[in-house]
């Protein structure tokens, strides 16, 4: 995951916490990661990934600072971008290429960045075939969780880059203008996780993760509000592909997702 650095009581850190790390239940087996296969690796170019969650059978959304090559800050070709939906053991539930990417646009990829960048940093991907596979769901948004509520992320990660991990035992521990400011572990590759809230025992995503960092010495992460984002980008996405209205739908089970 790309380092960012904010200007303010926030600092980013080179390494994630050990305690951090110990609450991360690595999700192996099917058994295990049922229900949670609409998260998945997404990789760039022949050696770059981060994590992508599927939100409507042809869209993911990812953080915008991985569709952007990290030493050159090229950004990378549509063709280059694909979606390993439930990835474990080398093994996914689906493969899918991408055939358009947007970025908020608002977001600008640079050298440095400050927590001002971190509330846009967020991209969708339309898949260039819908999932259609009964196991692999796309996940619903709720509202932006309020301080000292639980939430829970599911990711991948460079020493975990073969199977996602889940993280249930974080919480929210401030709201800074668009930013949630989180308990939860954070490494290179956990870009584009998806943080999730549970409402009656349903995960819907409640934010992105954007970056990893230090706050009073303790390290948390950072991630994005989705309240506005994903509209915006599904309307960025409609003027870009112009011969068909996506939006994000409905699970068979009812969860609601956000619409333009």
């Amino acid at each position: 995951m790309r380092q960012l650095l904010l200007t303010i009581a926030v600092i980013f850190a080179a390494t994630a916490s050990l305690s951090q790390s110990r609450d991360l239940q690595q999700l192996n087996s099917g058994i295990e990661g049922r229900g949670w296969e609409g998260v998945g690796r997404v990789d760039f170019g022949s050696d770059g990934f981060c994590t992508g969650v599927l939100v409507a059978p042809d869209l993911v959304l990812t953080a915008g600072h991985c569709l952007f090559e990290k030493t050159t800050g090229r950004r990378f070709d549509t063709p280059d971008i694909r979606f390993n939906a439930g990835l474990r053991n080398g093994r996914a539930s689906a493969y899918r290429a991408v055939k358009h990417a947007v970025l908020h646009p608002r977001y600008r990829f640079t050298s440095t960045t400050d927590a001002s960048q971190v509330r846009n940093d967020v991209a969708l991907l339309q898949l260039a075939r819908p999932i259609r596979n009964t196991e692999v769901l796309p996940f619903g948004t709720a509202d932006r969780p309020a301080p000292g509520a639980p939430v829970s992320v599911v990711s991948y990660a460079h020493d975990r880059a073969e199977a996602p991990s889940l993280q249930e035992a974080c919480e929210v521990m401030e709201r800074r203008r668009g930013v949630l400011v989180m308990s939860c572990a954070a490494d290179f590759g956990a870009s584009g996780a998806p943080v999730f809230s549970m409402d009656s025992g349903e995960p819907r995503i409640v934010s992105l993760i954007s970056a990893k960092a230090e706050s009073g010495g303790v390290p948390v992460s950072l991630g994005t509000s989705l309240e506005e984002p994903l509209a915006v980008l599904i309307v960025e996405l409609n003027a870009q592909s112009r011969f068909k209205k996506v939006s994000a739908n409905q699970r068979p089970n009812g969860a609601k997702f956000l619409r333009p």
